[in-house]
Parts: structure tokens; C-alpha cells; sequence
């Protein structure tokens, strides 16, 4: 286990994966207005390691969006991802991040909820297999688009045509 709270999560029942529900992911027209307003990304939990979903997300973020990504992960600052450098926390970023896309165990995801506020970031996206009720609560309040249990790849890609659509005009 890394300090940042980035491992596996275990399938053998020890830990519980929560099934993807449509009540964790705005209405199309919502996620798309987010998605196509979107300038930057904050990959909150990214990690250098190849092996890692995170990983792959960010590279696909880079190569397959327009969007700016940010990476960032304390334990992993010095190191980067295709040209992309580490920052240890979104205070930390030369720009505003627009959606901030978590890979947190669930436990670690009320205080990256807290920066995105402070950040004045429009979305907060919790990756796949990971629900923080309160944590979302939080930032709904403050006026965040929220997205939880979902894949950004995913989701981008289903709803890769509206979105271009609406960023071109």
C-alpha cells in the first residue's frame, strides 16, 4: 500500500465494489454540458506506475480528449506521465481544474472533495467503484456537478459525439 492510499481493490468479497447506479451519474444532457465546458483535468491519484488504471485514464485523457491534464499525487511529484508533471494537491496547480478525477479509495475522498471546492472546480468525478456519499454532498452544495461510480473514458466516449458537437458550437 502506497502513503496515498492507492492499491488494488481486493475481489475476493473482503472488499465490496458498489454496482454503477444511474442516481451517481447526471442526466446526458447535464454530463454532456459539463464535459464539452471543460477545459482541464485534475487526475487526482494518478500514478506513474503503467500498471495502474490511473495511469492508463490519464494517458487516455491526454490522447484522446482536449482537455489540459494535471496530474497529481504527493508521493509521485518528480516523476511525470508523457511531459506530465506530478503537483502534490490542487492548491498546487497553475490553473483552475475544471473536473477533478478521482482515484481515492473511497475513505480519502471527503478532503480532495474540500480542495475541489476551494479550487472553484465545476465537476468532481469518483472513478469507478468509488461512492463517498458525504463527500459528494459536499461538493453538490457548493455547486459541483457530481459523478460518482463512473469511468470518465467511459462515459466520454459514449457521449463523444454530443460533446464535440457542443464544443464546436
Amino acid at each position: 500500500m502506497s502513503t496515498f492510499g492507492i492499491e488494488p481493490v481486493s475481489f475476493d468479497g473482503s472488499d465490496a465494489c458498489p454496482a454503477p447506479m444511474a442516481a451517481h451519474l447526471p442526466d446526458d444532457d447535464a454530463l454532456v454540458a459539463a464535459l464539452s465546458q471543460a477545459r482541464t483535468v485534475a487526475v487526482v491519484g494518478a500514478s506513474p506506475n503503467d500498471h495502474r488504471t490511473s495511469y492508463a485514464i490519464a494517458v487516455w485523457l491526454m490522447e484522446h480528449t482536449p482537455y489540459e491534464v494535471y496530474l497529481v499525487n504527493p508521493v509521485a511529484v518528480g516523476e511525470e506521465i508523457r511531459g506530465h508533471a506530478f503537483y502534490a494537491d490542487l492548491a498546487d496547480l497553475p490553473v483552475k481544474p475544471d473536473i477533478v478525477d478521482v482515484f481515492r479509495r473511497a475513505e480519502h475522498v471527503a478532503p480532495v472533495a474540500d480542495a475541489a471546492v476551494k479550487a472553484e472546480a465545476d465537476m468532481l468525478w469518483l472513478q469507478l467503484g468509488i461512492v463517498n456519499d458525504g463527500a459528494a454532498a459536499v461538493a453538490a452544495q457548493a455547486g459541483l456537478t457530481v459523478v460518482q461510480n463512473h469511468c470518465i473514458k467511459v462515459e466520454y466516449e459514449r457521449l463523444r459525439t454530443p460533446i464535440e458537437e457542443a464544443m464546436a458550437g
